[in-house]
This record gives structure tokens, C-alpha cells and sequence, in this order.
């Protein structure tokens, strides 16, 4: 399960392909070693994003493909 405390770079651990939704919110940084250590939290903030709304849809995505 992804938190907003997790790091860019966690989130890419558990799976590459969330790239491209944390691009949607404006994460385009994320080969940057800062995002090794910027929470999604930071980022969103950053980017005047809803952090909140980036966590629900990394996890509704990590669901459905774990059920795929």
C-alpha cells in the first residue's frame, strides 16, 4: 500500500509502470536522486497537487493489476 510518506523512489520499487501516474501530477523527475528521498507529499506539494487524490489512484491501480 502506497502512503503519502513514501518516497518517489519507493514507489518505483514496488512498481515502474506508477511512473507514469506520478508524471500526471506533475513528478517529472523521478530518474533525479532527489526523488530518492522526496516523499509523494513533498512532490505534490511542489507541484500544487492533491496528494491524496495521487495516493488513492496509485493504490486503485496497484489493485487492480495485483487482481488482473
Amino acid at each position: 500500500m502506497v502512503t503519502k510518506e513514501m518516497s518517489i523512489g519507493e514507489v518505483l520499487m514496488i512498481d515502474p509502470t506508477t511512473a507514469p501516474i506520478m508524471t500526471e501530477y506533475g513528478m517529472h523527475c523521478m530518474g533525479c536522486p532527489y526523488s530518492q528521498m522526496e516523499s509523494l507529499e513533498m512532490g505534490c506539494g511542489a507541484h500544487g497537487m492533491d496528494v491524496n487524490e495521487l495516493v488513492e489512484k496509485l493504490n486503485t491501480y496497484l489493485a487492480e493489476k495485483a487482481n488482473a
